[in-house]
Protein backbone atom coordinates (compact mmCIF):
# COMPACT_ATOMS: atom_id res chain seq x y z
CA UNK A 1 0.00 0.00 0.00
CA UNK A 2 2.89 2.39 0.79
CA UNK A 3 4.28 1.54 -2.41
CA UNK A 4 0.92 2.81 -4.16
CA UNK A 5 0.85 5.64 -2.42
CA UNK A 6 4.32 6.52 -2.78
CA UNK A 7 3.90 5.67 -6.99
CA UNK A 8 0.93 7.96 -6.79
CA UNK A 9 2.87 11.07 -5.42
CA UNK A 10 5.50 10.30 -8.25
CA UNK A 11 2.85 10.16 -10.49
CA UNK A 12 1.32 13.49 -9.29
CA UNK A 13 4.82 15.28 -8.87
CA UNK A 14 5.47 14.51 -12.73
CA UNK A 15 1.77 15.62 -13.72
CA UNK A 16 2.80 19.30 -12.33
CA UNK A 17 5.85 19.42 -13.13
CA UNK A 18 5.06 18.86 -16.62
CA UNK A 19 2.06 21.38 -16.71
CA UNK A 20 4.48 23.69 -14.86
CA UNK A 21 7.20 23.56 -17.34
CA UNK A 22 4.87 23.58 -20.49
CA UNK A 23 3.01 27.23 -18.16
CA UNK A 24 7.08 28.27 -17.87
CA UNK A 25 7.33 27.65 -21.53
CA UNK A 26 4.28 29.32 -22.73
CA UNK A 27 4.94 32.43 -20.13
CA UNK A 28 8.44 32.88 -21.45
CA UNK A 29 7.24 32.92 -25.14
CA UNK A 30 4.96 35.50 -23.74
CA UNK A 31 7.28 37.78 -22.97
CA UNK A 32 9.81 37.32 -25.93
CA UNK A 33 9.43 39.70 -29.02
CA UNK A 34 7.28 37.77 -31.42
CA UNK A 35 8.18 36.19 -34.56
CA UNK A 36 5.66 37.81 -37.12
CA UNK A 37 4.11 36.05 -40.09
CA UNK A 38 2.33 38.11 -42.73
CA UNK A 39 -0.70 37.45 -44.31
CA UNK A 40 -1.36 39.03 -47.55
CA UNK A 41 -4.55 38.10 -48.69
CA UNK A 42 -8.11 39.32 -50.01
CA UNK A 43 -10.43 39.65 -47.42
CA UNK A 44 -13.12 42.01 -49.22
CA UNK A 45 -13.61 41.51 -52.51
CA UNK A 46 -14.22 38.27 -54.46
CA UNK A 47 -12.50 35.78 -52.98
CA UNK A 48 -12.30 37.23 -49.09
CA UNK A 49 -14.05 33.86 -47.72
CA UNK A 50 -10.59 32.26 -48.71
CA UNK A 51 -9.08 35.06 -47.11
CA UNK A 52 -10.69 34.93 -43.62
CA UNK A 53 -10.34 30.98 -44.38
CA UNK A 54 -6.59 31.05 -44.87
CA UNK A 55 -6.85 33.57 -41.71
CA UNK A 56 -8.44 31.24 -39.58
CA UNK A 57 -6.48 28.34 -39.87
CA UNK A 58 -3.21 30.39 -39.07
CA UNK A 59 -5.21 31.67 -36.01
CA UNK A 60 -5.83 28.21 -35.12
CA UNK A 61 -2.23 26.62 -35.58
CA UNK A 62 -0.70 29.56 -33.92
CA UNK A 63 -2.71 29.19 -31.06
CA UNK A 64 -1.68 25.94 -30.48
CA UNK A 65 1.80 26.32 -30.98
CA UNK A 66 1.89 29.30 -28.29
CA UNK A 67 0.20 27.38 -25.75
CA UNK A 68 3.12 24.85 -26.12
CA UNK A 69 5.48 27.58 -25.41
CA UNK A 70 6.33 29.14 -29.27
CA UNK A 71 8.88 28.59 -31.64
CA UNK A 72 12.61 29.05 -29.85
CA UNK A 73 10.81 30.21 -26.79
CA UNK A 74 9.43 32.88 -28.54
CA UNK A 75 5.62 33.56 -29.73
CA UNK A 76 4.41 33.36 -33.23
CA UNK A 77 2.03 36.39 -34.40
CA UNK A 78 0.10 37.75 -37.59
CA UNK A 79 0.49 40.76 -39.01
CA UNK A 80 -2.41 41.12 -42.33
CA UNK A 81 -2.80 42.92 -45.26
CA UNK A 82 -5.96 42.83 -47.34
CA UNK A 83 -4.69 42.91 -51.10
CA UNK A 84 -8.31 42.84 -52.44
CA UNK A 85 -6.75 39.84 -55.40
CA UNK A 86 -5.30 43.20 -56.36
CA UNK A 87 -1.95 42.17 -58.11
CA UNK A 88 -0.28 45.68 -57.54
CA UNK A 89 -1.61 46.13 -53.70
CA UNK A 90 -0.28 42.28 -53.39
CA UNK A 91 3.14 43.33 -54.71
CA UNK A 92 3.17 46.07 -52.12
CA UNK A 93 2.51 44.42 -49.15
CA UNK A 94 4.81 41.64 -50.45
CA UNK A 95 7.71 44.37 -50.43
CA UNK A 96 6.31 45.85 -47.27
CA UNK A 97 6.29 42.39 -45.12
CA UNK A 98 9.78 41.61 -46.59
CA UNK A 99 11.12 44.93 -45.23
CA UNK A 100 9.51 44.94 -42.07
CA UNK A 101 11.89 43.96 -39.13
CA UNK A 102 10.64 40.27 -37.47
CA UNK A 103 8.48 38.87 -40.35
CA UNK A 104 9.86 35.68 -41.03
CA UNK A 105 7.19 34.59 -43.58
CA UNK A 106 4.31 35.28 -45.73
CA UNK A 107 1.00 33.27 -46.26
CA UNK A 108 -0.35 34.60 -49.66
CA UNK A 109 -3.13 33.44 -52.03
CA UNK A 110 -6.16 32.36 -53.23
CA UNK A 111 -5.68 34.41 -56.28
CA UNK A 112 -3.23 32.97 -59.07
CA UNK A 113 -2.96 35.81 -60.31
CA UNK A 114 -1.97 37.93 -57.60
CA UNK A 115 -0.05 35.69 -56.06
CA UNK A 116 2.42 35.33 -59.34
CA UNK A 117 2.95 39.06 -59.30
CA UNK A 118 4.52 38.80 -56.14
CA UNK A 119 6.67 36.16 -57.42
CA UNK A 120 9.79 38.64 -58.41
CA UNK A 121 9.77 40.11 -54.80
CA UNK A 122 9.42 37.03 -53.14
CA UNK A 123 12.85 35.68 -54.92
CA UNK A 124 14.61 39.23 -55.08
CA UNK A 125 14.54 39.87 -50.95
CA UNK A 126 14.95 35.59 -50.32
CA UNK A 127 11.40 35.50 -48.02
CA UNK A 128 9.42 32.09 -48.13
CA UNK A 129 5.64 32.59 -49.38
CA UNK A 130 3.46 30.07 -48.22
CA UNK A 131 0.13 28.87 -50.22
CA UNK A 132 -2.61 27.58 -48.78
CA UNK A 133 -4.90 28.35 -51.86
CA UNK A 134 -3.88 28.88 -55.51
CA UNK A 135 -3.92 26.28 -58.27
CA UNK A 136 -1.67 27.90 -61.03
CA UNK A 137 1.34 25.41 -62.23
CA UNK A 138 3.92 28.39 -62.04
CA UNK A 139 3.38 29.82 -58.29
CA UNK A 140 5.59 26.81 -57.49
CA UNK A 141 7.54 25.42 -60.55
CA UNK A 142 8.50 28.94 -60.97
CA UNK A 143 12.44 28.37 -62.52
CA UNK A 144 13.41 30.59 -59.61
CA UNK A 145 16.40 28.44 -57.83
CA UNK A 146 16.74 28.73 -54.76
CA UNK A 147 12.50 28.22 -54.97
CA UNK A 148 11.56 30.44 -51.81
CA UNK A 149 7.54 29.14 -52.74
CA UNK A 150 5.79 26.04 -50.87
CA UNK A 151 2.75 25.39 -51.25
CA UNK A 152 -0.61 22.90 -49.52
CA UNK A 153 -3.10 22.94 -52.73
CA UNK A 154 -4.31 21.79 -55.44
CA UNK A 155 -1.92 22.59 -58.38
CA UNK A 156 -3.60 23.07 -61.84
CA UNK A 157 -1.03 20.22 -63.16
CA UNK A 158 -2.74 17.47 -60.97
CA UNK A 159 -6.06 19.21 -61.15
CA UNK A 160 -6.26 19.13 -64.98
CA UNK A 161 -5.71 15.89 -65.72
CA UNK A 162 -8.33 14.85 -62.21
CA UNK A 163 -10.99 16.57 -64.10
CA UNK A 164 -10.87 15.00 -67.11
CA UNK A 165 -10.17 11.59 -65.87
CA UNK A 166 -13.47 12.49 -63.87
CA UNK A 167 -15.66 13.71 -66.77
CA UNK A 168 -14.55 9.97 -68.70
CA UNK A 169 -15.23 8.53 -66.21
CA UNK A 170 -18.72 10.01 -65.55
CA UNK A 171 -19.47 8.99 -69.54
CA UNK A 172 -18.92 12.24 -70.68
CA UNK A 173 -16.72 11.87 -74.17
CA UNK A 174 -16.34 15.88 -75.60
CA UNK A 175 -15.46 18.12 -72.87
CA UNK A 176 -15.86 21.82 -73.69
CA UNK A 177 -13.50 24.24 -71.82
CA UNK A 178 -15.05 27.50 -70.44
CA UNK A 179 -12.10 28.91 -68.63
CA UNK A 180 -10.90 32.77 -67.49
CA UNK A 181 -8.46 35.04 -69.82
CA UNK A 182 -5.96 34.85 -66.93
CA UNK A 183 -2.93 33.16 -66.47
CA UNK A 184 -4.85 30.80 -64.28
CA UNK A 185 -7.07 29.88 -66.94
CA UNK A 186 -4.25 29.55 -68.89
CA UNK A 187 -2.42 27.32 -66.65
CA UNK A 188 -5.78 25.16 -66.67
CA UNK A 189 -5.68 25.10 -70.77
CA UNK A 190 -2.56 23.48 -70.66
CA UNK A 191 -3.41 20.98 -67.76
CA UNK A 192 -6.53 20.16 -69.18
CA UNK A 193 -5.57 19.67 -73.37
CA UNK A 194 -2.40 17.95 -72.30
CA UNK A 195 -4.52 15.19 -70.21
CA UNK A 196 -7.09 14.78 -72.84
CA UNK A 197 -3.88 14.36 -75.45
CA UNK A 198 -2.83 11.42 -72.78
CA UNK A 199 -5.72 9.64 -73.64
CA UNK A 200 -5.54 10.32 -77.11
CA UNK A 201 -8.69 13.61 -77.29
CA UNK A 202 -9.27 16.81 -77.81
CA UNK A 203 -11.34 19.12 -75.98
CA UNK A 204 -14.62 19.80 -78.18
CA UNK A 205 -13.69 23.40 -77.70
CA UNK A 206 -12.03 26.22 -75.61
CA UNK A 207 -13.84 29.17 -74.66
CA UNK A 208 -12.51 32.53 -72.97
CA UNK A 209 -14.17 34.64 -70.80
CA UNK A 210 -12.87 38.29 -69.50
CA UNK A 211 -13.98 39.47 -65.87
CA UNK A 212 -16.94 40.58 -65.19
CA UNK A 213 -18.70 39.49 -68.48
CA UNK A 214 -22.57 39.70 -67.98
CA UNK A 215 -23.47 36.64 -70.05
CA UNK A 216 -21.51 34.12 -71.45
CA UNK A 217 -24.19 32.21 -73.35
CA UNK A 218 -22.31 32.87 -76.50
CA UNK A 219 -19.61 30.61 -75.59
CA UNK A 220 -21.82 28.05 -74.29
CA UNK A 221 -23.78 28.19 -77.33
CA UNK A 222 -20.43 27.98 -79.27
CA UNK A 223 -18.99 24.66 -77.04
CA UNK A 224 -22.63 23.12 -77.20
CA UNK A 225 -22.67 23.23 -81.24
CA UNK A 226 -19.21 21.73 -81.39
CA UNK A 227 -20.41 19.20 -79.74
CA UNK A 228 -19.44 19.54 -76.01
CA UNK A 229 -21.50 17.27 -73.47
CA UNK A 230 -20.04 18.52 -70.57
CA UNK A 231 -18.64 21.93 -69.90
CA UNK A 232 -15.66 22.29 -67.62
CA UNK A 233 -15.35 25.49 -66.07
CA UNK A 234 -12.27 27.32 -64.36
CA UNK A 235 -13.96 30.64 -62.54
CA UNK A 236 -14.01 32.74 -59.66
CA UNK A 237 -16.90 33.14 -57.65
CA UNK A 238 -18.86 36.35 -59.65
CA UNK A 239 -17.76 34.95 -62.95
CA UNK A 240 -18.90 31.32 -62.17
CA UNK A 241 -22.05 32.42 -61.50
CA UNK A 242 -22.43 34.15 -64.56
CA UNK A 243 -21.57 31.30 -66.30
CA UNK A 244 -24.14 28.91 -64.12
CA UNK A 245 -27.01 31.32 -64.74
CA UNK A 246 -25.89 31.24 -68.23
CA UNK A 247 -26.05 27.75 -68.60
CA UNK A 248 -29.49 27.39 -66.95
CA UNK A 249 -30.98 29.84 -69.05
CA UNK A 250 -29.99 27.39 -72.10
CA UNK A 251 -32.76 25.00 -73.46
CA UNK A 252 -33.24 21.86 -71.05
CA UNK A 253 -32.02 19.84 -74.20
CA UNK A 254 -28.86 21.55 -74.60
CA UNK A 255 -27.94 22.19 -71.46
CA UNK A 256 -24.41 20.14 -70.07
CA UNK A 257 -23.33 19.21 -66.99
CA UNK A 258 -20.31 21.63 -65.05
CA UNK A 259 -17.45 20.04 -63.64
CA UNK A 260 -15.74 23.13 -62.73
CA UNK A 261 -12.31 24.22 -60.43
CA UNK A 262 -12.46 25.25 -57.19
CA UNK A 263 -12.73 28.79 -58.04
CA UNK A 264 -16.17 28.93 -57.03
CA UNK A 265 -16.64 27.63 -53.80
CA UNK A 266 -14.51 30.54 -52.41
CA UNK A 267 -17.26 34.02 -52.10
CA UNK A 268 -20.70 34.62 -52.64
CA UNK A 269 -21.13 31.80 -56.10
CA UNK A 270 -23.91 29.88 -53.55
CA UNK A 271 -25.87 33.21 -52.86
CA UNK A 272 -25.66 34.42 -56.64
CA UNK A 273 -27.24 31.32 -58.11
CA UNK A 274 -29.21 29.20 -55.06
CA UNK A 275 -32.54 30.31 -57.67
CA UNK A 276 -30.89 28.50 -61.06
CA UNK A 277 -28.95 25.39 -59.22
CA UNK A 278 -31.62 22.87 -59.61
CA UNK A 279 -31.31 23.40 -63.11
CA UNK A 280 -27.73 22.85 -63.85
CA UNK A 281 -25.75 19.52 -62.90
CA UNK A 282 -22.65 21.07 -61.38
CA UNK A 283 -20.01 19.44 -59.56
CA UNK A 284 -16.81 21.33 -58.51
CA UNK A 285 -13.38 20.31 -56.87
CA UNK A 286 -12.46 20.17 -52.73
CA UNK A 287 -9.71 18.63 -50.86
CA UNK A 288 -10.83 18.47 -47.73
CA UNK A 289 -14.07 18.02 -46.04
CA UNK A 290 -15.30 18.07 -42.66
CA UNK A 291 -17.59 15.92 -43.36
CA UNK A 292 -15.49 12.62 -45.24
CA UNK A 293 -12.05 13.75 -44.08
CA UNK A 294 -8.63 12.10 -44.96
CA UNK A 295 -7.39 11.63 -41.06
CA UNK A 296 -11.16 11.46 -39.32
CA UNK A 297 -9.22 12.38 -35.97
CA UNK A 298 -7.22 15.48 -36.97
CA UNK A 299 -10.41 17.00 -37.93
CA UNK A 300 -12.22 16.39 -35.35
CA UNK A 301 -9.67 18.54 -33.28
CA UNK A 302 -9.34 21.19 -35.71
CA UNK A 303 -13.67 21.30 -35.75
CA UNK A 304 -13.40 21.63 -32.27
CA UNK A 305 -11.00 24.05 -32.09
CA UNK A 306 -12.41 26.01 -34.50
CA UNK A 307 -15.53 26.03 -32.55
CA UNK A 308 -14.09 26.96 -29.60
CA UNK A 309 -12.52 30.16 -31.01
CA UNK A 310 -15.32 31.29 -33.43
CA UNK A 311 -18.26 32.70 -32.21
CA UNK A 312 -20.21 31.94 -36.18
CA UNK A 313 -19.42 28.05 -36.07
CA UNK A 314 -22.24 25.88 -37.08
CA UNK A 315 -22.73 22.28 -38.56
CA UNK A 316 -19.43 20.66 -39.89
CA UNK A 317 -21.10 21.34 -43.36
CA UNK A 318 -21.24 25.05 -42.93
CA UNK A 319 -18.24 25.72 -42.37
CA UNK A 320 -16.90 28.07 -45.37
CA UNK A 321 -14.06 26.59 -47.53
CA UNK A 322 -13.11 23.96 -45.06
CA UNK A 323 -9.56 23.35 -47.32
CA UNK A 324 -8.19 26.39 -46.66
CA UNK A 325 -8.65 26.40 -43.08
CA UNK A 326 -7.04 22.96 -43.09
CA UNK A 327 -4.15 23.70 -45.29
CA UNK A 328 -3.55 27.08 -43.69
CA UNK A 329 -3.60 24.81 -40.45
CA UNK A 330 -0.82 22.37 -41.70
CA UNK A 331 1.42 24.84 -43.32
CA UNK A 332 1.81 26.81 -40.22
CA UNK A 333 3.08 23.83 -38.59
CA UNK A 334 5.11 23.06 -40.89
CA UNK A 335 6.44 26.85 -41.06
CA UNK A 336 7.28 26.31 -36.87
CA UNK A 337 9.03 23.01 -37.56
CA UNK A 338 11.46 24.47 -40.01
CA UNK A 339 12.02 27.57 -38.05
CA UNK A 340 12.74 25.17 -35.26
CA UNK A 341 15.20 22.95 -37.09
CA UNK A 342 17.02 26.05 -38.60
CA UNK A 343 17.39 27.04 -35.48
CA UNK A 344 16.96 30.68 -36.74
CA UNK A 345 14.61 33.12 -38.22
CA UNK A 346 16.65 33.97 -40.58
CA UNK A 347 14.67 33.32 -44.01
CA UNK A 348 17.44 31.19 -45.93
CA UNK A 349 18.41 28.95 -43.13
CA UNK A 350 14.15 28.35 -42.60
CA UNK A 351 13.38 28.22 -46.53
CA UNK A 352 16.38 25.24 -46.77
CA UNK A 353 15.00 23.29 -43.72
CA UNK A 354 11.27 23.70 -45.13
CA UNK A 355 12.60 21.37 -47.66
CA UNK A 356 14.47 18.88 -45.16
CA UNK A 357 11.34 18.18 -42.96
CA UNK A 358 10.95 14.60 -42.18
CA UNK A 359 7.55 13.88 -41.24
CA UNK A 360 4.17 15.69 -39.81
CA UNK A 361 0.80 14.05 -39.35
CA UNK A 362 -1.07 17.13 -40.26
CA UNK A 363 -5.04 17.62 -41.01
CA UNK A 364 -5.04 16.54 -44.73
CA UNK A 365 -2.34 13.73 -44.56
CA UNK A 366 0.52 12.42 -42.61
CA UNK A 367 3.34 14.56 -44.66
CA UNK A 368 6.45 11.72 -45.18
CA UNK A 369 7.96 14.55 -46.06
CA UNK A 370 6.10 17.66 -46.99
CA UNK A 371 8.79 18.97 -49.15
CA UNK A 372 12.18 18.44 -50.91
CA UNK A 373 14.70 19.88 -52.82
CA UNK A 374 12.32 18.79 -55.98
CA UNK A 375 9.30 18.88 -54.63
CA UNK A 376 7.27 22.24 -52.97
CA UNK A 377 3.85 21.07 -53.18
CA UNK A 378 2.25 18.91 -50.27
CA UNK A 379 -0.55 17.08 -51.22
CA UNK A 380 -1.40 15.32 -54.42
CA UNK A 381 -4.53 13.94 -56.55
CA UNK A 382 -5.05 11.41 -54.10
CA UNK A 383 -6.71 13.86 -51.76
CA UNK A 384 -8.72 15.69 -54.62
CA UNK A 385 -12.64 14.96 -54.45
CA UNK A 386 -15.72 16.21 -56.03
CA UNK A 387 -18.19 18.14 -53.93
CA UNK A 388 -21.65 19.53 -54.56
CA UNK A 389 -23.66 22.45 -52.97
CA UNK A 390 -26.47 21.45 -50.57
CA UNK A 391 -28.81 23.34 -48.87
CA UNK A 392 -27.77 26.93 -47.29
CA UNK A 393 -24.56 26.51 -49.42
CA UNK A 394 -22.83 23.39 -47.50
CA UNK A 395 -20.38 21.63 -49.49
CA UNK A 396 -20.75 18.61 -49.85
CA UNK A 397 -18.77 15.57 -51.09
CA UNK A 398 -20.01 13.34 -53.72
CA UNK A 399 -20.41 10.30 -53.60
CA UNK A 400 -20.12 7.20 -56.61
CA UNK A 401 -23.92 6.90 -56.39
CA UNK A 402 -24.46 10.44 -57.41
CA UNK A 403 -22.97 10.38 -60.76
Amino acid sequence: MANGRTFQRVCVALAFGMAASVASQALAASTAAPIVVGLNADLSASTRQAGESFRRGVVLAMAEINRAGGVLGRPLQLLIRDHRSNPARGVDFLEEFAQTEGVVAVIGGAHTPTAIAQLDAVHRHGIPYLIPWAAGTKLVKNGHSPNFVFRISAPDYMVGPFLIRTAIDRGFKRPGLLLWNTSWGRSNEKAMTGALKDLGMKPAGVEWFNTSEADMSAQIDRLVEKGADVVMLVANPRDGAVAVRSMARQNPAERTPIISHWGISLGEFYDMTADVLPAVDLSFLQTFSFLRPPIAKRADQLFEAYCAKFEDCGTRESVPVPGAVAHAYDLVHLLAMAIEKAGSTDRNRVRDAMESLKTYDGVMRRYRPPFTNERHDALDASLFILCRFGPNGAILPMTPADG
